[in-house]
C-alpha cells in the first residue's frame, strides 16, 4: 500500500528537494518507507539543532529551502533554536515532523514525546506551524509552504502529520505536482518614478542594502552607479558590491564613520533590509538619525514600515524594484567614491590590535581560497567581520552573531553549506567555546563526506563574554571553562587536525586542507596570532 509518509517523499521531490537532514526515531521511520524510490538524499546529523543548523547552512549558499525530518516532542524542541535563528535571518526552511495521532495529541495521558500544543510552541519560529488532519490536506499545505518561499518574506515553515496520518493510504491523493511557484510582488511602477525623482535630483545619496538583496546584485550594482552613491552592506548584504568597489562600505552601520555617512545623505535607498539592532544600533544607543529622505524596499508589507519608518515604502522583490528602478536613473558624479573611502578607512582605523588581526585572518580564507565559502558562529573574528569583513560576493558570508545569536551555528551549517556548494571551498570560523556546543557534528561531517575546513579560535574560554564581563566590572565566573584536546578529539572522529604556528603558514595550510576529502581542523591560539599577524 502506498502510505501519505511514501506520497511525502514524492511530493518533495517534484518541489525539487535534492537533500533532507534527519535523525530517524519511532514516530518518524515512516517518513522514510519511501526515500529509497526517489533521489532524495539523507544526512545524518548528531543532535536536531544540528539539523536545523544544516538546513539553514544549505539554504543561504543555494537560495533553496533547506529540509528536516523531525520527530515528537525532543525533536521538536531540539531544533527550535535552529528554526528561530533562520526565522531572525529571513531564511527559508521547512521543518515537517510527526505528532501524536488523532485523538492522542494534548490529551495529557502521558503518550510518548507528547507535547501539551507541539504547534504552539513552533508558531513562535515560524512562519506558520500547519498540522495535516486529512490525508487531502497534504498537497495544498505543501503548495501553500512552497508559495511562501517563492512569493514571499521567507522563513521556517512547520508541517507535522499524525502518525496515523503517515500511516493512512494514499489512493485517494491527486497525482503528484509541484504548483508553479508565484512571481513575487513587483513595485508600483508610480512609486518607482518618485523614487527616481528624489535619488535623481539628491547630492548625497546613500545605499542600504540587506540581506533581501543578495539575489539583485547586478541591479542594486547598477544603481549604486549612476546614483555614484556610497553602498553600505549589513552582513547578509556583503558582497553585493565586490571587496575593491569604490563605492562598497562593507561596514556595520552601527559604526560611528557609517552613521556619519548615513546622517549626511539627503536621500536614502534601502532595499532588503530589516534595519535590525544587530546591524543597525549594535550599541543600542539608537543608531545613525535619519535626516534625508528615506526610501524602502522591503518585500514584507510590515516590515517595510517596521524599525524605521520611511518617506516612501515600497512593497516589492528586491529584484524585481532594482531592475525596474535601474532604466528610470539619470548617471550623475557626486563624489560617493570618496565619501566611501572615508567611511571605510576611518572604521578600519579605530579597530583594536585583536580586531585587525581578526579581519586579517577572514580575508587570508577569501584571497587564498577563491569561491570560498566562509560561515561563522558566535566568535571573537565573528564579530570584526560583522564590523567591517567584505565578502567576494553575496552568499559566500554569513554567521549566527546577528539577530537570533546563537553559539555552535558555524560547524553544522558549514555542513549544510557544503552540501549546496560542493565545487567550493567551506570554511568554518568559530571559538573554542562554541565548537564544544556542537563538536559531535564532526561524525555528521565525516559521514557525509563533506570536508570542511574548521578554523578554530582557541582563546580557552568564552573571551569575548569575559572581557565585556571586565569591561563592566563584574568579576568574571563561568568563561574560564576547561578546554579539551581538540587535535585529539578531531582525530577521533577521523578528520584531520593541525594548529597553525605562525600566521603566514595559514594560506598553505588551507590550500591543503581544500585538497582533502575529509573536515580539517586548524587550531589558532587567539594570542600567538594577535601578536604576530603582519598589520
Amino acid at each position: 500500500m502506498r502510505t501519505v509518509g511514501m506520497y511525502l517523499a514524492e511530493l518533495l521531490e517534484a518541489y525539487g528537494v535534492e537533500v533532507i537532514f534527519g535523525i530517524p526515531g519511532v514516530h518518524t521511520v515512516e517518513l522514510y518507507r519511501g526515500l529509497p524510490n526517489t533521489k532524495i538524499r539523507h544526512v545524518t546529523p548528531r543532535h536536531e539543532q544540528g539539523a536545523g543548523f544544516m538546513a539553514d547552512g544549505y539554504a543561504r549558499v543555494s537560495g533553496r529551502p533547506g529540509v528536516c525530518f523531525i520527530i515528537t516532542g525532543p525533536g521538536m524542541t531540539n531544533i527550535a533554536t535552529a528554526m528561530a535563528q533562520a526565522y531572525a535571518d529571513s531564511v527559508p526552511m521547512l521543518v515537517i515532523s510527526a505528532v501524536n495521532a488523532l485523538g492522542q495529541i494534548g490529551s495529557g495521558e502521558g503518550w510518548l514525546h507528547e507535547l501539551q500544543d507541539q504547534r504552539q510552541l513552533i508558531k513562535q519560529v515560524s512562519a506558520f506551524s500547519h498540522t495535516v488532519m486529512t490525508p487531502a490536506e497534504l498537497p495544498r499545505v505543501m503548495a501553500r509552504a512552497f508559495a511562501l518561499f517563492a512569493g514571499s518574506r521567507p522563513r521556517p515553515v512547520h508541517i507535522e502529520l499524525p502518525l496515523d496520518i503517515i500511516t493512512a493510504p494514499a489512493d485517494k491523493l491527486p497525482p503528484i505536482r509541484a504548483i508553479v511557484p508565484p512571481s513575487p510582488p513587483a513595485a508600483s511602477p508610480s512609486a518607482l518614478q518618485e523614487a527616481a525623482n528624489w535619488l535623481n535630483i539628491a547630492k548625497a545619496p546613500v545605499l542600504l542594502l540587506g540581506g533581501g538583496a543578495q539575489d539583485a546584485g547586478s541591479f542594486v550594482r547598477a544603481i549604486a552607479e549612476k546614483l555614484d552613491a556610497p553602498t553600505v552592506m549589513s552582513v547578509n548584504g556583503r558582497g553585493l558590491l565586490p571587496p575593491r568597489h569604490p563605492l562598497a562600505v562593507p561596514c556595520s552601520p552601527s559604526m560611528p564613520p557609517t552613521m556619519k555617512l548615513i546622517e549626511g545623505a539627503d536621500v536614502i535607498l534601502a532595499i532588503g533590509t530589516e534595519f535590525g539592532s544587530t546591524d543597525y544600533d549594535w550599541f543600542e544607543q539608537g543608531g545613525a538619525k535619519f535626516n534625508g529622505k528615506t526610501i524602502r524596499i522591503d518585500i514584507d508589507a510590515q516590515q517595510v514600515v517596521r524599525s524605521r519608518q520611511p518617506d516612501l515604502p515600497i512593497v516589492a522583490d528586491a529584484s524585481e524594484a532594482s531592475s525596474a528602478l535601474v532604466p528610470l536613473l539619470s548617471s550623475a558624479k557626486r563624489d560617493g567614491a570618496a565619501r566611501a573611502a572615508a567611511a571605510r578607512d576611518a572604521v578600519l582605523a579605530d579597530l583594536s590590535r585583536t580586531y585587525r588581526a581578526c579581519l586579517h585572518l577572514m580575508e587570508t580564507v577569501r584571497d587564498a581560497l577563491p569561491g570560498a565559502v566562509l560561515v561563522g558562529d558566535s566568535a571573537q573574528p565573528v564579530y570584526a567581520g560583522c564590523i567591517c569583513y567584505p565578502s567576494a560576493a553575496p552568499r559566500s558570508w554569513f554567521c549566527s552573531a546577528t539577530g537570533y545569536g546563537t553559539l555552535g551555528y558555524a560547524l553544522p551549517a558549514a555542513i549544510g553549506a557544503q552540501l549546496a556548494a560542493a565545487d567550493r571551498p567551506v570554511v568554518c570560523l568559530i571559538g573554542d567555546g562554541g565548537l564544544q556546543f556542537t563538536i559531535a557534528e564532526l561524525a555528521s561531517a565525516r559521514e557525509a563526506g563533506t570536508p570542511v575546513i574548521v578554523l578554530l579560535w582557541n582563546n580557552n574560554g568564552y573571551g569575548e563574554i569575559k572581557t565585556y564581563m571586565v569591561s563592566r566590572q563584574i568579576h568574571p565566573i563561568g568563561v574560564d571553562i576547561f578546554t579539551p584536546d581538540f587535535q585529539v578529539l578531531a582525530k577521533g572522529f577521523g578528520c584531520e587536525a593541525v594548529t597553525l604556528k605562525k600566521p603566514s603558514d595559514l594560506p598553505g595550510l588551507l590550500r591543503e586542507a581544500a585538497k582533502r576529502k575529509t573536515a580539517t581542523i586548524i587550531e589558532i591560539e587567539e594570542n600567538d596570532y594577535v601578536a604576530n599577524y603582519e598589520g
